[in-house]
């Protein structure tokens, strides 16, 4: 990686910032890859068509709307826990 040494500490601090946002959207999008594997792999049972059956459907959105709402409880700890950090 490039040497940062050559910016200000205004400019280094919004690089910091900005390379803590990308990292976490990275690690967002792995989990989301993570994730809809599990769903396929726990869900779609038969082969694969033009429509899911209606249980491979009702089993997709149950899986999805734990995740998010798991997702949804982590950022909210982990946004309460850094406005607690000195």
């Amino acid at each position: 990686m490039s040497d940062t040494n050559q910016f200000d500490a205004t400019t280094r601090a919004e690089l910091s910032q900005f390379l803590e946002q990308q990292q976490a959207e990275a690690r967002l999008n792995a989990q989301i890859h993570k994730f809809t594997g599990l769903c396929w792999d726990k869900c779609i049972t038969g082969s694969v068509g033009s429509r899911f059956s209606r249980g491979e459907e009702s089993c997709l959105v149950s899986c999805v709307d734990r995740f998010l709402d798991t997702s949804l409880f982590i950022m909210k700890r982990v946004n309460e826990q850094q406005g607690k950090s000195p």
